[in-house]
């Protein structure tokens, strides 16, 4: 215990889920059926937020089932507080879990709905009533008490899913798309809600979302899947300043990271980055020069805000404009490099038109490279 709070550190240890073809029955070994989750490995530190971010069929929803013991466990191990969960029972593991659907029960107040599991459990009433005291304002529901569900908007609803995880008082609290249902105002306001309930309750979270938005704003960590891996785990910003591959570069930011298809090209004792089909060229940074030669084809790596407009002569590179994106206090300028685009995003109150000539300062500790064939990340040597 930490200040009267149970422990909840979480382990996941080369974690698997398969399932046979038509994706119902359980396999007892990893390598037979559809593997869902392979081979997951990482730990959530006790109190931590952590948000599980992929894209759909990535495996986020079956590692958050896992731990909520509605899933069996193929191969590996989920550890809770140095526990083995395997094969413990759902009502037995500590955590307290919302659905995207809120699965009320209509023809009862909002206590009555928070209330339930604690009353199915034979909880007296005085430690119910004790315990809803001290959730609804956390989750601003004091005032709504007495309100049948069916009133209520949707992100009330979600509030009181929400608080009736939270009731039982869990060691971690399981968010699956708990914000996929609301519009985009309510969405930012319960998130920002959420994340003021978290630093109230420091209960170790864990979040699932397919919202890169929701997982970057609300977390510690960040763990990024695709196809059943773990592709990255690291804090918001490891995850967008440095993506270990193609994948979470490309999946990670709004607008993306420009992602180009270049070749390095030698002019006397300078290197640079060209593109096919085109005259434009980028200068290449020295600490490239250990793993670069002259003729290799990279992806290169560069996000729309780390690229400065400039109007005098002190520019790195100078490009055509193809479009102009008024935005308001944004404004996005894109070039075309052959068949791909460069897109720059800038704060400056500018205006360009098809055919301005574009000149940019180019952040260079923020240029990155991949690999073409495996999308790995490619580091200079130091």
């Amino acid at each position: 215990m930490e200040g009267g709070r149970p422990l909840a550190e979480i382990v996941y240890s080369q974690v698997c889920k398969t399932y046979e073809h038509n994706g119902t029955k359980k396999k007892k070994h990893a390598g037979e059926g559809v593997r869902a989750v392979k081979d997951l490995s990482f730990t959530i530190n006790d109190g931590e937020f952590v948000g599980i971010l992929g894209p759909s069929g990535c495996g986020k929803s079956t590692t958050l089932r896992m731990t909520a013991g509605l899933e069996e466990i193929t191969a590996g191990e989920i550890i809770i507080d140095g526990k083995v969960i395997n094969h413990v029972t759902p009502k037995d593991r500590g955590i307290g879990l919302a659905f995207e659907d809120y699965a009320l029960y209509p023809p009862l107040n909002v206590y009555d709905n928070i209330a339930f599991c604690l009353k199915a459990k034979n909880v007296s009433k005085e430690e119910v009533h004790q315990r809803i005291t001290k959730i609804a304002p956390l989750m601003k529901l004091e005032d709504l008490l007495d309100a049948k569900v069916a009133s209520l908007s949707g992100g009330q609803k979600q509030r009181v899913n929400i608080a009736r995880a939270l009731v039982r008082n869990p060691k971690v609290l399981l968010l699956d798309e708990p914000l996929s249902h609301l519009d985009g105002k309510m969405r930012q306001t319960l998130r920002t809600e959420i994340k003021r309930l978290h630093h109230n309750i420091q209960c170790t979270t864990v979040l699932v979302t397919h919202d890169q938005m929701e997982a970057m704003s609300l977390s510690d960590r960040v763990c990024i899947m695709n196809e059943g891996f773990l592709q990255q785990y690291g804090t918001p910003d490891e995850i967008f300043n440095d993506p270990v591959n193609l994948f979470v570069a490309n999946f990670i930011g709004e607008p993306p990271m420009n992602l180009l298809q270049t070749q390095i090209r030698k002019e006397g004792d300078k290197y640079s980055f060209t593109f096919k089909d085109t005259n434009a060229s980028i200068p290449m940074p020295e600490t490239f020069k250990s793993i670069l030669k002259e003729g290799n084809e990279f992806v290169l790596g560069i996000r729309p805000t780390y690229m400065d407009v400039v109007h005098d002569d002190n520019w790195d590179a100078r490009f055509e404009v193809e479009i102009f994106e008024n935005l308001g206090e944004e404004k996005n300028v894109s070039v075309r490099l052959g068949d791909n685009f460069l897109t720059v995003m800038t704060t400056k109150d500018i205006r360009f038109k098809k055919g301005d000539e574009l000149r940019l300062k180019i952040q260079q500790k923020n240029l990155l490279l991949f690999d073409v064939k495996t999308g790995e990340r490619l580091r200079p040597a130091g």
